[in-house]
């Protein structure tokens, strides 16, 4: 399947760093680009703009986010506007690149001031033009001030920062959609690493970060752009080509893209060529979540599909099944004879499944193997809370296992490692969710898929990618219950068909996306695994 690298911000200045050193370009050169690309970006989403004149206050600080700010101002100058740029910690631009760029700028007339610190809220208003009798604002605010080179936190001690960040909400209030606001790389405030918001520990008030409308970041996307407060923040996500060469990085975290029409194919075979995939679940009455499971595994693609219950649900289940076979599973002998069918090639406990009974399954599923290989094992809901109450099943966990928590639960599974996340990031890189998941992955030793309109799948090996539902994927819809045991289904389906878990978590989590997309508003989860289909065509499989 596609994948995009995401890049931290260190390997972002390696890959300038190299370019450089190498002569491909300046750092003179790519501010230039950078700020074009920004105009360019600008005039795109707003044609307006392009139209007429109009004025712009650029917000820059001494470093290269503030240079590419810089360039912005002087070419929205050349394009009749009238443009301020109000300059941060003036005087630490003078030796570099920035510093060219600001004379640039100055030479054709263009005004420079810098910010006074410390700034009140009537300082920020003045900037900006605004008093109480004159509300007619600047048409576009550029923030390019500190850009993914921030590493501290920003608190309203910063003044001539964060004052006026900090009064954006009430100007935006008041100045309505006359007022748009552009990020240039990322939002002043945001780690690029993890999407979080940088400030000061014990801080409960309003945080110092813009909310852009747009967010042009250059080569590639960012990390922190798509967790987190990142996609949140920026608006709309738009990448400018500065010219350099790709230079993959090792290490580097990917975003899941369309996966292969072929991969999704079925081609020659029989039904247990495509294999054969077990949902185990819980009593009469509680049958709801395997059910969507069990579906969502068979409309997927496996080749067959059980689903295991309690003799006293087996009325209840056939009553709403019918291309999912039924087998009595009461107790954990009755699992251990169903597994002793070598044609069970994927299993999923959880959905439905309740915690006393996933504890006295998961020791025996958990030990199956077969020619020294464990099938593959979705673990979900109720499983997860059995393997965060009980350390020896924990250890059971082995490389063909998937684990599917929510934030709730990866917490239970992972304390230690859900508060690092949960503290307050006050130094950059901040730790992420990446970070974590990759954290409990390789503690697991097996495949975490942690849940999330930012979902991160993370390998025991170090392999991680991003499933975002965010910017033009974004699908609120699937906040309803039930959605995540599809989910579990999905993956289910995708290891009973051959797929390596790593591989089925991504895909599953691509697809389920999609299958929402696709529905809509109004979706519930029986919706999502009956989208497929209108999904699979649309993808030419």
């Amino acid at each position: 399947m596609a994948m995009t690298e995401l890049l931290t911000a260190a390997q972002m200045r390696a890959i300038e760093a190299a370019a450089i050193a190498s002569g491909e370009v300046t750092g003179l050169e790519l501010m230039e680009r950078a700020g074009q690309g920004v105009v360019e970006a600008i005039f795109a989403k707003w044609p307006e703009l392009a139209a007429g004149s109009f004025r712009a206050v650029v917000l820059c600080g001494p470093g290269g986010n503030g240079g590419d700010g810089f360039v912005v101002a002087r070419l929205l100058k050349e394009w009749g506007w009238e443009t301020t740029v109000h300059l941060r910690d003036a005087g630490k631009e003078a030796r570099s690149d920035a510093a060219t760029t600001r004379a640039a700028y100055e030479a054709i007339g263009g005004i420079t001031m810098p910010m006074p610190d410390p700034l009140d809220r009537a300082q920020a208003r003045s900037i900006l033009g605004l008093t109480d009798a004159n509300l007619d604002g600047p048409i576009l605010l550029v923030d390019a001030m500190f850009g993914t080179g921030l590493t501290r936190s920003i608190d309203r001690a910063d003044g001539s920062l964060c004052a006026l960040l900090y009064d954006m909400g009430d100007l935006i209030a008041r100045i309505g959609i006359k007022l748009r606001i552009v990020a240039v790389d990322i939002p002043s405030g945001l780690c690029a690493d993890s999407g979080r918001v940088l400030t000061v520990e014990g801080r409960d008030d309003e945080d110092p970060v813009i909310h852009a409308d747009l967010t042009v970041t250059f080569h590639g996307m960012k990390v922190g752009h798509m967790l987190a407060e990142g996609p949140y923040r920026s608006g709309s996500l738009l990448v400018v080509d500065l010219g350099l060469d790709p230079h993959g990085s090792d290490g580097a975290c990917r975003l899941v893209g369309r996966p292969a029409a072929w991969r999704l194919a079925k081609h020659n075979g029989h039904k247990f060529a495509h294999g054969h995939a077990f949902i185990l679940s819980g009593p009469a009455g509680d049958g709801g979540a395997a059910r969507l499971a069990a579906r969502g595994a068979l409309r997927i693609g496996a080749g067959l599909v059980t689903l295991g219950c309690p003799e006293a649900a087996l009325a209840e289940n056939a009553a709403r099944l019918d291309a999912v076979m039924l087998k009595v599973v009461d107790g954990a002998e009755d699992l251990a004879a169903v597994l002793g069918d070598a044609r069970i090639n994927a299993l999923c406990l959880g959905p439905g499944l309740g915690v006393e009974r996933a504890e006295e399954m998961l020791g025996v599923a958990l030990r199956v193997v077969r020619e020294d290989h464990a099938p593959c094992t979705v673990l979900d809901a109720d499983a997860l809370t059995a393997l965060s109450r009980d350390p020896a099943l924990f250890a059971l966990l082995h490389k063909n296992c998937v684990l599917t928590p929510h934030g709730g639960e990866f917490a239970r599974l992972f304390p230690d490692i859900a508060a690092k996340l949960k503290a307050p990031a006050t130094r950059g890189p901040a730790y992420s969710k990446v970070d974590a998941a990759r954290e409990a992955a390789k503690r697991a030793g097996c495949v975490v898929l942690f849940k999330g309109a930012d979902t991160v799948i993370a390998g025991p090996d170090g392999r991680c990618a991003i499933n975002s539902a965010a910017y033009e994927r974004a699908a609120p819809w699937l906040a309803t219950a039930g959605s995540g045991d599809v989910l579990a289904g999905f993956i289910t389906g995708l290891l009973a068909r051959g797929f390596a878990p790593f591989e089925a978590a991504c895909t599953g989590a691509w697809l389920h996306v999609e299958c929402a997309r696709s529905f809509g508003p109004g979706l519930i989860a029986e919706d999502l695994a009956e989208e497929l289909p209108k999904v699979f065509r649309a993808l030419g499989v």
